[in-house]
């Protein structure tokens, strides 16, 4: 048995391995992105939290404030603040 290695059948195996190639980076690319982008979610998960408690601390500070007679920017501070935190935590019921 005589194998003779031709140059058409070299160019076909060069062409065959970077098929091969395109086809792993393209798999190794997605997997990647998919591993990152639930790593964003966690860290946007995390964030919504800490920034849920910033705004109770602030909430309670407006009234806090309002309690000791502070009028003004501390009342529409604290209207809209309530109605924004009405408005997030209907929303995040309608999305579940």
């Amino acid at each position: 048995m005589e194998v003779t290695i031709s140059a058409d059948m070299l160019i076909e195996l060069a062409a065959l391995l970077t098929a091969l190639g395109v086809i792993g980076g393209v798999a190794l690319w997605c997997h990647r992105f998919v591993l990152r982008n639930k790593r964003q979610d966690e860290a946007i998960a995390a964030i919504r939290n800490e920034q849920t408690l910033i705004c109770y601390g602030v909430l309670a500070c407006l009234k806090g404030l309002k309690e000791k007679g502070c009028n003004g920017p501390v009342t529409a501070a604290l209207d809209k603040l309530e109605k924004h935190l009405n408005q997030a935590a209907h929303d995040v019921e309608d999305t579940d």
